[in-house]
């Protein structure tokens, strides 16, 4: 599995730190919405299920998990890039070192507050580290390889991953809960109305736009 080092080098004093700074914030959005406790996005279910069975930090898991993850890549020939790399490497460190920094806060105003916030801090980050253009995360191009393999709709594949994880996780004594619904709901259009912000153009729709 060759790793796309750079691929498109335009732009990359934008883009290497936009890369940065998106990952640093996706893992702290998951710190803090853990920290809310109302409900984990459907991996991070499965990240503390794992953490509370196995022991280690739930930032060691989704390190661990993002590089096995990684590794299924190889029989799928998806290829990835710096960003995939460091997707792996970055958010679960940021996600620990801001549950040192960070307690949970007292009363139910404060959690939800902490929720929403935490939520919409994930969309802008997911906004940043996939504008940068610098590839795809490990679970999102696991979703892009087997759609491009069986020919499923991205919606299908997308739901069976998160249903398994979250249904494991929440065995293994993840906490799934308001958050986790909250999270589902408006992922999504959170990461629409973010990415054209933050995406940053190729060489090409700079000249043209020039």
């Amino acid at each position: 599995m060759a790793v796309r080092i750079l691929g498109d080098t335009h732009a990359l004093g934008r883009r290497l730190p936009q890369l940065a700074v998106g990952l640093a914030l996706y893992g702290a959005s998951m710190a803090l919405m853990l920290r809310s406790g109302l409900g984990l996005d459907p991996w991070d279910v499965f990240h503390q299920g794992l953490q509370r069975v196995f022991g280690l930090s739930v930032g060691a898991w989704v390190t661990v998990c993002g590089a096995l993850v990684l590794l299924l890549w190889i029989p799928l020939r998806q290829r990835p890039g710096v960003g995939t790399v460091a997707n792996v490497l970055v958010i679960g460190a940021a996600m620990d070192l801001t549950l040192r920094l960070v307690d949970g806060p007292h009363g139910p105003v404060a959690r939800i507050a902490l929720m929403a916030a935490a939520v919409l801090l994930n969309g802008l980050a997911t906004g940043l580290y996939i504008g940068a253009r610098l590839g795809p995360g490990p679970r999102d191009g696991l979703m892009t390889a087997l759609h491009r393999r069986t020919g499923r709709s991205l919606r299908l594949i997308r739901t069976g991953i998160e249903v398994t994880v979250l249904a494991v996780g929440f065995v293994l004594g993840g906490t799934a809960g308001v958050g986790t619904v909250v999270y589902a709901l408006v992922i999504g259009p959170l990461v629409q109305l973010f990415l054209p912000w933050f995406t940053v153009p190729t060489a090409a729709q700079t000249s043209r736009n020039g």
